[in-house]
């Protein structure tokens, strides 16, 4: 689909609803956002300003401000001529921005252990039982919501400003994921008892284990991705922070099958 026009993609793809003219630029921006981190805008899709307004039904000057932020990010790259072109996937960013996954996630794993109330408990199990019910029905749009509600509660107690980060650098690398999950068809299934492994550790009040499993689960999903866009590309970033992480024990963590229970949970 490389070098494909966004007019004949957006054909059949909901249009961003404006609540208030104040925030169409935003809007805009979340609306271009979305289609991008999901695949429905896949890399090298063409941006052209012009067109966008027209099929918006919005003026230009929003989108003019949207292709900024959405330069900001990465997402795409724009030019003089109010066309955007989205980002080709790069191994290389993919390492680095796992990496800084990596760090931030194990540091939020830390500081939730044993500190989760009862309400997110029940929370986070509710969202383990919704991926396993959107693994068995095949229903990847499902999984990826409950997944991503899932890992926001084992960092829970972060402030907002870490979080939004977080969920940024989640989003960001949820695109790759996306784009290669097809040649994985089991791997939701294969990567089940890790999450239920990480729960049990934050639940548990087990700070250290809770930090290298993240980081052990972050490393192993940038490894399997990054494999598939570039084979034999060193992960030299991920490799880094898992080692800064977990130490010389990450090999050597028992595995303790999750259980349910409420030890560690404060209210």
């Amino acid at each position: 689909m490389t070098g494909q026009v966004a007019d004949g993609l957006l054909k059949g793809i909901p249009r961003p609803v404006i609540t208030h003219p104040r925030r169409t630029s935003v809007e805009i921006h979340d609306h271009l956002r979305r289609l991008i981190l999901e695949g429905l805008l896949p890399p090298g899709t063409e941006l052209r300003q012009a067109e966008l307004a027209r099929t918006f039904d919005v003026s230009r000057t929003p989108l003019r401000e949207a292709f900024r932020m959405l330069q900001e990010e990465g997402l795409i790259d724009a030019d003089i001529n109010h066309r955007g072109r989205v980002t080709a996937l790069d191994a290389a960013d993919l390492d680095c921005l796992y990496a800084a996954r990596i760090a931030l996630e194990a540091m939020g794993a830390r500081v939730t252990a044993g500190r989760l109330t009862r309400q997110e408990v029940q929370d986070a199990s509710a969202q383990l039982h919704d991926m396993d019910r959107a693994e068995q029905g095949g229903n990847t749009m499902a999984w990826h919501a409950a997944h991503r509600a899932f890992h926001r509660l084992l960092v829970a107690r972060c402030t907002p400003t870490v979080l939004r980060t977080m969920a940024s650098y989640a989003e960001r690398s949820e695109r790759y994921v996306r784009a290669v999950q097809h040649r994985h068809p089991d791997a939701f299934a294969a990567r089940r008892q890790e999450h239920y492994d990480l729960f049990s550790a934050v639940v548990a009040g087990q700070p250290q284990r809770a930090a290298s499993l993240t980081a052990r689960h972050l490393a192993d999903t940038a490894h399997q991705v990054i494999e598939d866009l570039a084979p034999g590309r060193d992960v030299h970033d991920v490799r880094q922070a898992t080692d800064m992480i977990c130490g010389g024990e990450a090999e050597n963590l028992p595995s303790e099958p999750w259980t349910p229970g409420v030890k560690g949970v404060h209210t």
